[in-house]
């Protein structure tokens, strides 16, 4: 039986349609009580869509998943997947280390070397906290200049992670755009004022910084998600006046925008992994070849209901739609019965 933490977003409904649809055995737990474990007991399995902007699930997802990873639990995200979501530092190792083609990133927790970095690097480059999602705490260096000031923040009194005028800006971007609504520009006012939960939980960025090279002449970048040895793909638009493209919402599907040898590619990386889910951002450099800007396990699933059809391993491509999040289960699943 899978127990499936009840939270009622992004995977989660869709994760108990399919069961139910299925007649899979399925348990509905809340993972923030105490007596977590103890209700598991009956359970070869549990599923949690967690979220970096849940103060509930920022203090005890990863705790309790990989817990139960470490303990022999079939989980989801399992370490493999999750260890790294919504660290961008983290994933710069990790990349590193498997030799995968991540977009040249400098990570320093020593003020006089990131100094000494800025004195000798050429701009603009790319600071990036390492918190956020959608393009959240990642803006542009110009010159070094602003790099030193930026250092110096981040050696002194720190960075906040919830920009607030930020997230105002980004709302009221969107509602131009009509693809978000008055209501959450007005929620975004009040927060300039009030900071939600999970902003207040989020302590400040000190001691450390990142920067990622800036590559040039890209006005959109692939994401490619990889699931149980399937494929599918986005192209998103970088804003307007911007060099972003996470997060924009100027989506498009068709698969003529995707070139077999990237989704090739992302099956290889996603190899390299060995995990249950994952999604590479990727941009291009001067020769095309493409640069992963980070990776993730997690992504809003309405975005993709329109995507044209998925890949297998082999590059066969399935027309028409489909729900990746029913792949999840069936990966779980396949986890159970291997054990």
């Amino acid at each position: 039986m899978i127990a499936i933490h009840n939270n009622n977003l992004g995977f989660t409904p869709r994760w108990i349609q399919y069961c139910e649809s299925k007649g899979i055995h399925y348990k509905l737990v809340n993972c923030y009580d105490n007596d977590t474990i103890h209700q598991l007991k009956d359970c070869d399995a549990l599923m949690w869509h967690h979220w970096q902007v849940n103060s509930k699930d920022i203090i005890k997802a990863k705790r309790l998943l990989l817990a139960l990873d470490h303990a022999g639990k079939v989980v989801f995200p399992n370490f493999k997947t999750g260890w790294h979501f919504d660290d961008k530092v983290a994933q710069k190792y990790l990349l590193e280390s498997l030799n995968l083609p991540l977009v040249p990133t400098y990570h320093f927790v020593d003020r006089a070397d990131a100094l000494e970095w800025a004195k000798n690097t050429d701009f603009p480059k790319v600071f990036k906290l390492a918190k956020g999602a959608g393009s959240a705490n990642v803006n542009l260096v110009h010159n070094r200049k602003q790099a030193v000031s930026l250092i110096n923040q981040a050696f002194s009194s720190g960075i906040n992670v919830y920009d607030r005028l930020g997230v105002l800006k980004e709302r009221w971007r969107k509602f131009v755009k009509v693809k978000d609504s008055f209501f959450n520009v007005i929620q975004s006012c009040y927060r300039i004022f009030n900071i939600p939960r999970y902003g207040k939980l989020l302590p400040k960025e000190r001691f450390e910084v990142c920067f990622q090279d800036f590559i040039p002449d890209n006005d959109f970048d692939i994401r490619v998600i990889v699931i149980d040895e399937k494929a599918f793909a986005i192209k998103r638009l970088v804003r307007k006046n911007d060099f972003r493209a996470s997060g924009s919402g100027d989506i498009v599907y068709e698969k003529h925008h995707f070139d077999e040898k990237l989704i090739q590619k992302s099956f290889e990386f996603a190899g390299s992994l060995k995990a249950q889910v994952v999604a590479f951002d990727y941009v291009f450099d001067t020769d095309q070849n493409p640069l992963i800007v980070e990776i993730s396990y997690g992504y809003a699933i309405e975005v993709y209901d329109q995507c044209a059809g998925y890949w297998d391993k082999e590059l066969n491509f399935y027309e028409g739609k489909f729900d990746s999040c029913e792949w999840m289960v069936d990966s779980v699943l396949k986890a159970i019965s291997e054990k």
